[in-house]
């Protein structure tokens, strides 16, 4: 299967296989363990995502400097991906069902 990204796109994702990154995301997730989104739920679960709050858009300067915020790979791939969409991100209360808005 191709890769159906820009090229752009696929120049900078590359900086996420660097020695580097992994460096600053280990450091990151060690400075902050907990999701941010679960935390703010009442929930303690660990983070496995060094998220870019912001998006960097490949400006590489944004890329390396952040700001970043830890998150789950839940949180991450749904709720951010929803907001960086403009769309609204379903909260999700304690019992797992959508919180009404």
């Amino acid at each position: 299967m191709t890769d159906q990204r820009s090229a752009e796109t696929q120049a900078y994702r590359r900086w996420y296989k660097t020695a580097r990154w992994q460096k600053l995301r280990a450091k990151h997730l060690k400075a902050e363990p907990l999701c941010r989104m679960c935390l703010a739920q009442n929930r303690h679960t660990p983070a496995t995502v060094c998220d870019h709050i912001e998006r960097h858009k490949g400006d590489e300067t944004r890329f390396w400097s952040g700001p970043f915020q830890s998150l789950c790979k839940r949180h991450h791939d749904s709720t951010k991906q929803r907001q960086e969409n403009g769309r609204q991100a379903a909260a999700i209360g304690l019992d797992g069902w959508p919180i009404d808005a």
